[in-house]
């Protein structure tokens, strides 16, 4: 009995191993080289976040290290493009279209954020 209870026991543990090991390959596959976009930071529709309209017309949808205070200035945010499965994307597709209005959109994840110009003009 104790021997099948200890087999049982160690396939668990390396499922856990697995499963463990397999979400972070996914989180970083999910991340991109470093990537920087220069814009106006704005507030998004939906609450806590916000966007940036990039210089090459792209709408980023930011997550991560954004400083609410720099809204309305144009700013350097660091990061990663993140690609987000087909279920999360449809979450949040209804806000980022809205935003968009018409322009090509995607998410990014920011790690840091440098102010250009208190306007973005």
């Amino acid at each position: 009995m104790s021997s099948a209870y200890a087999r049982f026991s160690l396939c668990l543990i390396l499922l856990l191993f697995l499963g463990f090991g397999t979400a972070a390959v996914q989180a970083q596959e999910n991340m991109s080289q470093p990537h920087s976009v220069t814009g106006c930071l704005q507030k998004g529709v939906e609450a806590g976040g916000f966007f940036i309209l990039g210089e090459d017309g792209t709408m980023w949808e930011l997550s991560g290290k954004v400083d609410a205070t720099h809204v309305g200035h144009k700013v350097t945010v660091n990061g990663h493009v993140l690609h987000r499965s087909a279920a999360d994307e449809a979450k949040f597709a209804d806000h980022e279209k809205q935003e968009a209005q018409g322009k090509p959109y995607a998410d990014f994840q920011v790690t840091s954020l440098k102010m250009i110009s208190d306007s973005c003009q």
